[in-house]
C-alpha cells in the first residue's frame, strides 16, 4: 500500500508548494500521512455531490484544486458549509490536499496546459519572471526545485500564437480544448492576435501584466465588469471561458499524470462534479 506521505511528495513535485501565492492555503489540509491510500479522486472544488461520490466510491484522498479549508477557522460545526463538509471527510476518514496556485504556476501546471492545447510558443510567465540576466528569487528558488532550475517561476503564462488570428478565434479554440460551450469576451472580436496571455481562474488581475508584456488578448475564466472596461480602454482582448472550465480540465490530467505514477491505485476524476453557474 502506498503511504499518504508519498503521494504529498509527488503532488509537490508536480506543484512546487514554494510557488503558491503567500494568501493561498495548500499541501496536505486534512488526514494522517503515515495512512495507506488505494482510492484517489480529483475534483475542482470539493461540494456536497463531490464529497457524496468520494464517500460511496471510497475514495482515500481527495485532491481539489480550490482549498477546503481556504480561510482558517476558530471553530468547526455544522452550522456551516465548510464545517459540514469537513465533519464528514473527517468521519470518513477521507483525506484533502491541494495545490491551487502552485499548479497553476508550475512548469507544467493549468496555465503552461492551456498554452500547448492552443498552440502557444515560447511560453513565459506573465508575473515573477525575473528580468534579462538576472537571477530567480532566492528565497523561492530553495523551495521550488526544478521549477526554480528551469526558469518557469511566476504567475500565468504568455507566448507567440503561430500564425495571427483573430481574437475571437482563439478565445473560441481556447473554449473547444477546455469544453467550455459559452465563452464571452470584452474589446474588439475581429483584433489580430499573436502574443496572447493566458491566467486561469478568475485572472482580471493579470490584465496590467497582460498589456506590459505586448500581449493582444488575456484569456481567463471570470473577470469583474470594471475588468472587462479596462481592457477594453487598453486596446486588449479579453476572452473569459468561466472559472470552472478554464481549471477543471487541469484536474483531468492530474488524474491521469497520477494514475501513471501509481498504477497500483485507483485514481479518478470526478465524474459528478459539473460547473455551478448554467444558462437561464
Amino acid at each position: 500500500m502506498t503511504r499518504l506521505d508519498t503521494v504529498c511528495g509527488t503532488l509537490s513535485r508536480i506543484a512546487p508548494l514554494g510557488l503558491a501565492e503567500d494568501w493561498d492555503n495548500v499541501g496536505l489540509l486534512v488526514g494522517d500521512r503515515r495512512r495507506s491510500v488505494a482510492r484517489v479522486m480529483t475534483c475542482l472544488t470539493i461540494s456536497a455531490p463531490v464529497l457524496e461520490e468520494a464517500i460511496q466510491d471510497a475514495a482515500d484522498l481527495i485532491v481539489t484544486h480550490h482549498p477546503l479549508p481556504f480561510k482558517p477557522l476558530s471553530k468547526i460545526t455544522s452550522d456551516s458549509v465548510t464545517g459540514s463538509l469537513l465533519l464528514d471527510l473527517i468521519e470518513h476518514r477521507i483525506a484533502v490536499y491541494s495545490a491551487h496556485t502552485a499548479f497553476d504556476s508550475a512548469s507544467g501546471g493549468i496555465n503552461e496546459m492551456l498554452g500547448r492545447l492552443l498552440g502557444i510558443e515560447n511560453l513565459k510567465p506573465l508575473v515573477g519572471q525575473p528580468e534579462e540576466g538576472q537571477p530567480q528569487e532566492a528565497s523561492k528558488s530553495t523551495e521550488c526545485g526544478n521549477a526554480a532550475m528551469t526558469g518557469t517561476l511566476g504567475s500565468g503564462r504568455f507566448g507567440q500564437l503561430s500564425r495571427v488570428e483573430t481574437a475571437r478565434e482563439t478565445i473560441r479554440r481556447a473554449a473547444d480544448a477546455v469544453g467550455s460551450a459559452s465563452p464571452r469576451m470584452a474589446g474588439d472580436p475581429n483584433r489580430a492576435v499573436s502574443r496572447v496571455a493566458l491566467a486561469c481562474g478568475s485572472g482580471g488581475s493579470f490584465l496590467a501584466a497582460a498589456a506590459r508584456h505586448g500581449c493582444d488578448l488575456l484569456i481567463t475564466g471570470e473577470a469583474t465588469f470594471h475588468v472587462c472596461l479596462e481592457a477594453e480602454a487598453r486596446g486588449l482582448a479579453l476572452g473569459l471561458l468561466g472559472h470552472y472550465w478554464s481549471e477543471r480540465f487541469g484536474m483531468d490530467r492530474l488524474a491521469e499524470s497520477l494514475g501513471q505514477e501509481f498504477p497500483e491505485m485507483a485514481v479518478w476524476s470526478s465524474r459528478r462534479e459539473c460547473d455551478p453557474v448554467s444558462l437561464a
